[in-house]
């Protein structure tokens, strides 16, 4: 949501900091709050005033009219406040409906003053402007400020001066504090525009001769401003409503959400309940809500939530394990009920999404079965079929009454069988399997005639245009009755393949002559080409760094479609409406703060643009254009017959129910002839009667569906449209959110408009005005496809529609990538891994998590055992590998490797050039023996040879023992590594007979010569091969595959990449310059032919 309450102290702390006024503001940032955990004798220290002034204590938790309530203590001292707190603190309370325990209090110094120096200020926002109202009697008396108040409207993007208010606000002050006044409402507005409030109500505004006081103050801010308004806000708690616990799941869910691009929201509104939620949209949440309070439930209901967005497998199952667990938690008499729910959904992958929450109810079986939990599950969208069968199934295998219905069932028809109110068919009937839409039956590959794309209810004209109505002179631009033709074109803002993709495929169907999307815009890369399919052909897209760039090379645009981010959208918005061939753009983008959203309606309105949007999916007009992702992907375009037009339109303001209108109005209609998801925030760029006049000025649309909801009072204007005959054409309407008004306290909805501030914003109360006005309204949603049928059943009795005979559509190829999704083809892997798996929420390490790996304190030895050996190794053989990294580190830089890597690293190349000249020189001279030692030393072991045979043999043969020898260090001469690795080795390992060997044999080389000892190289070779023998992890052929396939050379080429990397630093900190070898360390000789 975008606007919420803060606490009085927050308010004042922003007003306090921030406001800029000639008047004087006093006792600033002088207030105490009072908690269960308040010390009080710190309390005293912190605010010294507290033992010395006269006080004023009252809740601070967003109640309303606290003074008639008698929970203000006034004028006390000290000890009065406590013994004011005493009769109150920790106790429940009941305001309105809402029952709540205060605990949370303010304590402000007593400003004595007479009635008349108590004055009322308040800023709103509205769509059009902010309105400041101002009385100058405040107080606990104030009344109907509405009705008593001046009030004057700042239109968007004007300032407020002094003069105004004095002028229009202040005419029954005294001319005394008119200075004053007029200077601190400035300062106020101006805080109130760049601190992102929405709200801000001070009553009593106190001005005495020492200067102003806040008595009282309510304020919300918009919560979507976060980004801009951080540095200032800081941490900003936002309390729940009075009456309402903050609860840690709603804490946890919330800081998912933040960090996630998807939506999830969870509100507890009674943890006791039995009937608990988990619907995916903001809309579709709304209306299982209102079915379940319509049937009955509303005591019972524990929870409203959503989950939206394509939230990740991850992010689903830590929403779905958060409510199992909170619905575990208390038995029911009666038993529970989980309600899986949801509306169409455009672009969200259901069995992906289901996949979460399916490991969730596999996680918590034990106690849904014993909390005798039933689950009911009703899903369309994107591969659903998968994830209804897969949700089936683990209803079989878990034992757990689980419930499944496609969109062949009516979407809150699960709620009437939850609650008992209508049976549970055995086998619902199921809509037919995505591969079965897309490949078609029809025999011919040829598209149908265009002909075929005339509505289902008019004669087929020659041209589908209608002309935008001419302004006025001197008027700002009308805007388009048509918003999308045969041949619209658009450009797309952001590198949103899959929905171009879809778009392309829509126009494939609708038979149109070219594709929809003439260029992409994204300024993240240069320009370049983009591939998409077109049918069975593939084509590039343009794609632009500058929106400039794209309009002056593509003049036929006239449609901007902006997947841009919520930090961006307004620049870009603002940009694009700065070429005049733009007539309407649709913006996806959820979280835009509202005060952008209300500068770019008043700049659409000027300039004759139609917006769509923020916060939506986008519309569609079927056989001609569809925004994005709007309407799903093909198989549900084809099932809801989109790729014709039928007879009726709809606007509404939820994505996902837009795309539940489509099933609704196909299924009992001739189908949709245009609809638009406007979008859920308070205030969208077009509005519900826009749409509504547009479609009452079209003559192939015959009737007229709203889905409206709870907030605002745009529908009114609907009401009053049809009293005044502006609209004549049947309008079958339903208003979602009646639940709003059965809750004890205030809920928000998953859309940010979603709050009903006054009665009159109520969707009971909305619903009502439109019954009386004339509008066809349902008693319920679950109604609503009904209605629409009866509706539409008499414009066909009466002549007014005829309905056309239904043409197929052409077949279009399914995208590779979901046919395999779908699990229609298979095909071999390019390549196979089995030590990783990034793909999930969390790096998994040969099946570990990578969380447990740090959890298990398994450090780089056993990380490596993971990669390299897929085993969990003890931790001794963790120990071992990580000593033999250390002690192969590094010899020195003479050696060959090191060396490399200093000649590299001062002729100025990079680091990773250095390192790889040095890792080149490893082989079986440098380095490379740890391999061989092992293989000869194993072999002669195994083979049953004495180490005497095993030295004649080799010697016999003219072969080098590998891992014998050292340059330097002799059997007088020891290399501290190699005792240092054999001593642990002996200690620690449960077997050493190849290090024994091995060892025998050194002592027949040293009496031949003293340095021909077991070099660290042959030591960590043959001692390798006993841990891989001995630990227990391996059998005696996996052991010996590891050593075949040079696993153990990995060991030094890691450790010594190390001292490479070390080397090259080391030169590059030093600053050397290039190498140049000097001459007296180089022996110059003739040839030999010619030295003779």
């Amino acid at each position: 949501m975008s606007a919420k309450a803060i606490s009085e102290q927050t308010g004042k702390e922003f007003l306090y900091k921030y406001i800029c006024t000639s008047a004087a503001v006093q006792n600033r940032f002088r207030y105490a709050t009072v908690t269960a955990e308040t010390d009080w004798d710190r309390l005293t220290q912190e605010h010294p005033w507290l033992l010395t002034e006269r006080l004023v204590v009252k809740p601070d938790q967003l109640i309303k009219r606290r003074g008639k309530l008698g929970l203000v203590g006034i004028n006390l001292d000290l000890q009065g406040v406590r013994e004011w707190l005493k009769g109150r603190f920790m106790k429940e309370t009941t305001v309105g409906k809402a029952k709540g325990v205060l605990k949370n209090f303010l304590i402000e110094p007593f400003v004595p003053h007479a009635q008349e120096e108590e004055f009322y200020v308040c800023v709103y926002a509205t769509r059009e402007g902010d309105h400041v109202l101002f009385h100058h009697e405040g107080g606990v008396e104030v009344g109907d400020v509405d009705a008593k108040a001046q009030r004057l409207m700042v239109a968007v993007d004007d300032k407020l001066s002094e003069d105004q208010v004095k002028e229009q606000l202040l005419t029954h002050v005294p001319d005394e504090k008119k200075e004053i006044l007029a200077s601190f409402i400035v300062g106020l507005f101006n805080l109130y525009e760049d601190l992102y409030f929405t709200y801000l109500e001070i009553n009593p505004l106190v001005v005495t001769q020492d200067g102003v006081y806040i008595l009282d103050m309510a304020a919300k801010i918009d919560a979507t401003a976060d980004y801009i308004c951080k540095a200032k806000w800081g941490d900003v708690e936002f309390p729940p409503p009075f009456g309402r616990e903050a609860y840690p799941e709603e804490a946890y869910i919330a800081d998912l959400d933040a960090k996630s691009g998807a939506s999830l929201k969870l509100t507890l509104l009674n943890p006791r309940g039995r009937i608990w939620t988990m619907v995916a949209g903001g809309g579709a949440s709304v209306v299982y809500s209102d079915t379940i309070c319509d049937l009955g439930g509303v005591d019972e209901l524990a929870n409203y939530g959503e989950y939206s967005g394509a939230p990740s497998e991850q992010q689903t199952y830590d929403y779905a394990k958060t409510i199992l667990s909170l619905m575990t938690r208390e038995k029911h008499p009666l038993g529970k009920v989980l309600i899986i729910g949801g509306s169409i959904a455009n672009f969200t992958n259901v069995a992906a999404t289901f996949k979460g929450i399916v490991k969730a109810i596999k996680d918590y079986q034990g106690p849904l079965k014993e909390h005798e939990v039933t689950i009911f599950v009703r899903r369309g969208g994107p591969n659903y079929q998968e994830g209804l069968r897969v949700m089936g199934e683990v209803g079989k295998t878990t034992g757990i009454p689980i419930h499944v219905f496609g969109t062949e069932t009516h979407m809150t028809a699960i709620v009437g069988m939850a609650l008992g109110h209508r049976p549970i068919p055995n086998q619902p009937p199921m809509d037919a399997h995505t591969a079965n839409f897309l490949l078609n039956a029809s025999s011919s590959a040829k598209t149908p005639a265009t002909t075929r794309t005339a509505s289902f209810s008019e004669p087929r004209t020659s041209n589908d245009v209608t002309p935008a109505k001419k302004s006025k002179a001197g008027l700002p631009p009308a805007k388009a009755t048509t918003l999308f033709r045969k041949h619209t074109k658009a450009i797309v803002w952001g590198m949103q393949t899959r929905a171009v993709q879809g778009m392309l495929d829509f126009d494939y169907v609708c038979s149109r002559d070219e594709p929809s999307v003439a260029a992409m815009v994204y300024p993240f890369t240069g320009d370049h080409k983009q591939k998409f399919y077109w049918g069975h052909k593939e084509i590039l897209l343009p794609v632009y760094k500058n929106m400039a760039d794209a309009m002056k090379k593509h003049p036929e645009v006239d449609v901007l479609i902006s997947f841009a981010s919520l930090r961006s959208a307004f620049d870009s918005t603002v940009e694009a409406m700065q070429y005049p061939q733009i007539h309407t753009i649709a913006i996806i983008a959820e979280g835009i703060p509202e005060a952008q959203t209300r500068k770019l309606i008043k700049m659409a309105d000027e300039k004759g643009v139609t917006i769509i949007g923020p916060a939506t999916v986008g519309g569609i007009k079927p056989g001609c254009f569809k925004i994005g992702n709007t309407g799903g992907m093909l198989d549900n375009i084809l099932a809801s017959k989109l790729y014709r037009p039928g007879s009726v339109a709809y606007v509404s303001r939820s994505g996902g129910m837009s795309n539940e209108l489509n099933n609704i109005i196909s299924r009992t209609t001739d189908g949709v002839y245009e609809g638009v998801a406007i979008g859920g925030d308070r205030y969208p760029g077009s509005t519900f009667m826009d749409h509504v006049l547009r479609y009452q000025d079209t003559p192939g649309i015959k009737m007229i569906v709203v889905l409206g909801e709870i907030g605002g009072t745009e529908e009114y204007k609907i009401c009053q449209g049809i009293r005044e005959g502006r609209i004549t054409k049947p309008v079958v309407c339903w208003c979602i959110g009646t639940c709003a008004t059965m809750f004890a306290s205030e809920v928000q909805f998953g859309h940010a408009g979603a709050c009903a501030n006054q009665a009159s914003e109520t969707a009971v109360a909305k619903n009502q005005a439109l019954r009386d006005a004339g509008a066809y309204v349902p008693k319920s949603f679950d109604e609503l496809g009904n209605v629409i049928k009866t509706v539409y059943d008499e414009l066909v009795a009466n002549g007014t529609i005829i309905p056309a005979e239904e043409v197929p559509p052409p077949t279009v190829p399914m995208d590779y990538s979901w046919a395999r999704e779908l699990g229609l083809i298979r095909k071999p892997a390019s390549f196979m891994t089995s030590i990783c798996d990034e793909r999930g929420q969390e790096l998994i390490y040969a099946g570990m998590p990578i969380t447990e790996v740090f959890k298990e304190e398994m450090g780089l030895g056993g990380v490596l055992g993971l990669l390299w050996f897929q085993r969990r190794l003890p931790r001794y053989a963790c120990q071992f590998i990580e000593m033999c990294l250390m002690v192969t580190a590094d010899h020195g830089p003479a050696v060959s490797g090191a060396h490399n890597t200093i000649v590299c690293a001062r002729a100025g190349k990079d680091l990773i050039s250095s390192l790889t000249s040095g890792l080149l020189t490893i082989g079986d001279r440098f380095g490379g023996a740890l391999d061989a030692a092992a293989k000869q030393f194993s072999k002669a072991f195994d083979s049953g040879m004495l180490p005497m045979e095993f030295v004649n043999k080799m010697k016999k043969d003219g072969k080098l023992i590998m891992g014998i020898g050292h340059r330097v260090k002799s059997i007088n001469n020891p290399d501290m590594r190699v005792q240092i690795l054999k001593d642990f080795v002996k200690q620690h390992f449960p077997s050493t007979q190849l290090l024994d060997y091995a060892l025998d044999v050194e002592k027949i080389t040293t009496s031949k010569k003293p340095n021909l000892i077991l070099n660290v190289d042959g030591l960590i070779g043959v001692a390798f091969v006993d841990l891989l023998r001995t630990c227990g992890g391996f059998t005696r052929d996996e052991a010996d595959e590891f050593v075949e396939i040079g696993a153990l050379n990995g060991i030094f080429v890691l450790g010594r990449s190390m001292g490479f990397i070390g080397h090259y630093l080391d030169q590059k900190r030093l600053k050397q310059g290039l190498y140049r070898h000097p001459w007296d360390d180089i022996s110059y000789v003739l040839p030999e032919h010619m030295s003779m």
